[in-house]
């Protein structure tokens, strides 16, 4: 387990006490949004869910469904700003392995732009691999899905 791992030590859950500063460009009873602090491309911004939550899996569904409501918003509204994105990219980054560095789910807004030079293959590099044994991988998902019950 990471070391990060309770709300107790969580640099986002100060950030929602507002103990550690933060640029905050949204915040609803349930909600904050705020700059990234290594943003990606200008207008990076990172969605969390006040209450702490580790993983997606931890993370109750209405949660998630604010966090992406206000996520949703935030993109109109970087669209809509003069900072001149004509585009957005939503990431989750769930886990180590999934390159998770704050153990406090949260979804990037990541503002794209025509012609910017970002690239995001290491997140969708796996999309442009061949599939090894695509019908077991499947196969092997709806079991643990199945599992879950």
């Amino acid at each position: 387990m990471p070391a990060n791992t309770s709300a107790e030590n969580c640099v986002f859950c100060a950030i929602v006490a507002g103990v550690s500063p933060a640029y905050r460009v949204y915040e609803d009873d349930d909600i904050v949004a705020f700059l990234d602090i290594r943003p990606v491309s200008r207008g990076h911004t990172l969605v969390i869910p006040k209450p702490h939550s580790l993983y997606l899996e931890d993370l109750d569904p209405g949660n998630g469904a604010k966090v992406f409501q206000a996520a949703q918003r935030i993109a109109r509204g970087i669209r809509r700003s003069d900072l001149g994105a004509a585009g957005v990219h939503l990431v989750v980054n769930d886990g180590r392995a999934a390159m998770q560095t704050v153990f406090h789910t949260h979804l990037h807004v990541i503002p794209r732009r025509k012609g910017d030079k970002l690239s995001l293959s290491f997140l969708f590099g796996a999309l442009w691999r061949k599939l090894a044994d695509p019908e077991r991988t499947a196969e092997a998902i709806r079991e643990g899905l199945r599992r879950l019950g």
